[in-house]
């Protein structure tokens, strides 16, 4: 049997929190309480180089737990190291389940053969990335908030940590637009294009608002729209703009419900006012004028 946890870019390029949520929990029933019986890697780099002697500190080592960082995925190892994981802009996953052989693909590049003691389940974990944007990397774990890919990091919105007054606070003074701020992964972590757009309408707050001016009532919506809009998107199994799919082969459906992203141009589901596109940072911001202030 084979299970696939696929994401391709889109014009975003990146997969966000609900998609990493979902792959993440489409791995953890065979990883988790799971060894690296034998890890075999087809090149020596992806994104960057692997780290020095990977195999050998994987290969015997349980998987105890695997977690999420924002958009990061982070397998906590019985060795104390932890294995850093990222899609970035093409990176795959797919599940094949007992003991046959696998036929290797072009982009293939890193394969886990995890099992569950001599007698127990086995199951090939195959890394593939095309544009080679995603990485893997070890790290101790005293060592892992002050990381090169955690330091500075903003709460989990997913978290207690993620309360409106430490949402607030981290607006305050800020002069870019809302748009931006959310994007900074130092403010909230997780957070990308598509959903930011999706949560400042939900909101009713204008992309084009400075961060700072948002402080009182609207950042306490903002806030509030965050953690719903998160929530609704990883119950829906992320958001399939290309190819991507859980580990049930099924595909994420929260495109379907896309209030402004995407929809330049069609009626605004709450004002019937059009629905426009402007480009920030050089990233297309979906919004309607009438609902968002």
């Amino acid at each position: 049997m084979q299970r696939t946890v696929v994401f391709r870019g889109n014009e975003d390029k990146l997969p966000e929190l609900p998609e990493v949520e979902t792959v993440r929990r489409g791995l953890a029933p065979v990883m988790e309480g799971w060894r690296f019986a034998r890890v075999t890697t087809r090149r020596k780099d992806l994104r960057f180089p692997l780290p020095a002697r990977f195999r050998a500190r994987l290969e015997g080592a349980m998987l105890e737990r695997l977690d999420r960082r924002g958009k990061y995925m982070i397998c906590a190892l019985d060795t104390g190291e932890h294995l850093i994981m990222h899609l970035g802009m093409s990176g795959r996953f797919t599940i094949h389940s007992g003991q046959t052989d696998v036929a290797s693909e072009k982009h293939d590049h890193v394969m886990f053969e995890m099992n569950q003691g001599a007698n127990g389940d086995r199951v090939k974990i195959i890394y593939n990335d095309a544009r080679r944007f995603g990485f893997m990397d070890l790290a101790e774990q005293d060592a892992l908030e002050s990381s090169r890919h955690f330091k500075g990091m903003g709460p989990e919105p997913m978290s207690n940590l993620f309360s409106a007054p430490v949402f607030a606070e981290a607006l305050r003074g800020k002069t870019a637009p809302i748009k931006a701020a959310l994007l900074d992964q130092r403010v909230v972590a997780g957070l990308g294009n598509i959903y930011v757009c999706e949560a400042l309408y939900r909101a009713g707050v204008s992309p084009r608002r400075k961060a700072g001016t948002t402080v009182g009532k609207r950042s306490d919506r903002l806030h509030r729209a965050i953690v719903d809009v998160l929530r609704d998107a990883i119950e829906a199994g992320g958001s399939s703009l290309k190819d991507f799919a859980n580990t049930s082969g099924e595909l994420g459906y929260f495109q379907h419900h896309f209030a402004v992203y995407g929809r330049e141009g069609e009626p605004c589901g709450q004002c019937g006012a059009t629905i426009e596109r402007i480009v920030q940072s050089g990233r297309s911001t979906f919004f309607c004028r009438r609902c968002q202030r």
